[in-house]
């Protein structure tokens, strides 16, 4: 298929690599320096966890002509750069479909009504990574363990493109394909859990992810913001979209709080979430904005994401590192031990029956 990848930064390069690699006629659309160091290096990837290198080469274009065909286009770019280039996608008539692979709280109405609905698919890349010079470091997946990309139509039909689009990925070395029919809810939770919430509490943290790994404080308040998050869209009607998210609803905050700082503390989120939040401070922001646009069309209160909110400016004074004077919330623990002490119970007076009927 010939392939069109809008957006050139560590992700955009990751896929337009990989799908060029898997045999299909991929460009990739830069400009300024990124376009000087596409045509002179190639895409320079690098395993953030092994560090090995590959150079693929590929064709580089500066833009997107109205006359300009390509089987599909995928856009791998920041929310709020994406909504820039929705008149350029527009104007090009001859690219039936168009892929956004991008975090997205508010739904993809603006994208259908630029583009209209026949042409728009929407997912989720599913990958991380930060470029530094002209090299790219990605954490992703590998053959033999995939990183699965989520992505379907906007009313969550699987159509025939669906299908085409689900080979194109999969094909790509390293990754497969997962059609979803809800891929608008699974977007919104995925918001719910970082931008409003952890991505906050990481810049409160000094966008150090071992740092706030040892601040409790700061995981405290992302957990909350997290299940804050969860309550707007379950009140919009929203299943907890995917089903393992559920775990952050009904475990008890002092276990999830201790997973979160084990999460935190581990080297990949370096990658997958510490440089990134670093160098894309606006995007955050954005999409924390979009998604407190939906908190408002609820009734549901919000106090720990106002809490954190302010952080999104970087002058906002950092937590003290180690920080740990916000009480935890117990509570699922008692209910947790009363529950299992009930359990016991009701155990041993059954074992005690059954003792009683045997003699």
């Amino acid at each position: 298929m010939r392939i069109l990848v809008y957006g050139a930064g560590p992700l955009g390069s990751l896929f337009a690599a990989r799908l060029q690699q898997g045999g299909h006629d991929v460009s990739i659309l830069a400009r300024g320096q990124r376009l000087a160091d596409l045509r002179q290096h190639g895409i320079v990837l690098r395993d953030a966890m092994t560090g090995q290198q590959t150079v693929t080469r590929t064709r580089v274009v500066d833009g997107l002509a109205p006359g300009d065909a390509y089987g599909v286009v995928l856009v791998i770019m920041r929310k709020n750069h994406a909504l820039d280039i929705l008149p350029i996608l527009a104007a090009n008539e001859h690219t039936p479909n168009v892929l956004f692979l991008m975090n997205n709280a508010a739904g993809p109405g603006e994208l259908v009504e630029a583009l209209g609905r026949e042409r728009v698919l929407i997912g989720f890349p599913n990958s991380a990574g930060y470029r530094e010079g002209h090299v790219v470091h990605c954490l992703t997946g590998t053959e033999g363990d995939e990183a699965m990309i989520p992505f379907g139509e906007v009313d969550g039909r699987i159509t025939e493109r669906t299908c085409d689009v689900a080979r194109v990925l999969e094909s790509a070395p390293g990754f497969g394909a997962e059609i979803r029919t809800d891929m608008d809810t699974w977007l919104k939770y995925h918001v719910a859990l970082l931008m409003p919430s952890l991505a906050p509490a990481l810049y409160m943290a000094g966008t150090d992810n071992y740092r706030m790994a040892r601040t409790r404080d700061a995981v405290v308040l992302g957990v909350r913001a997290i299940r804050e998050g969860f309550r707007v869209l379950r009140a919009l009607d929203l299943p907890v979209t995917p089903s393992k998210f559920k775990l952050l609803q009904w475990l008890p905050e002092p276990l999830l709080v201790l997973m979160v700082q084990r999460l935190m503390a581990d080297v990949k989120m370096e990658t997958a979430m510490a440089k990134h939040a670093n160098a894309a401070r606006d995007e955050m922001k954005h999409l924390a904005d979009e998604f407190l646009s939906l908190a408002r069309t609820t009734a549901v209160a919000t106090p720990t994401i106002d809490r954190l909110y302010p952080h999104f400016d970087p002058e906002s004074p950092l937590m003290p590192e180690g920080s740990a004077e916000i009480p935890l919330d117990w509570r699922g623990v008692w209910i947790g031990l009363g529950a299992l002490a009930w359990l016991l119970m009701v155990l041993a007076v059954v074992a005690r029956l059954l003792r009683g009927k045997r003699g």
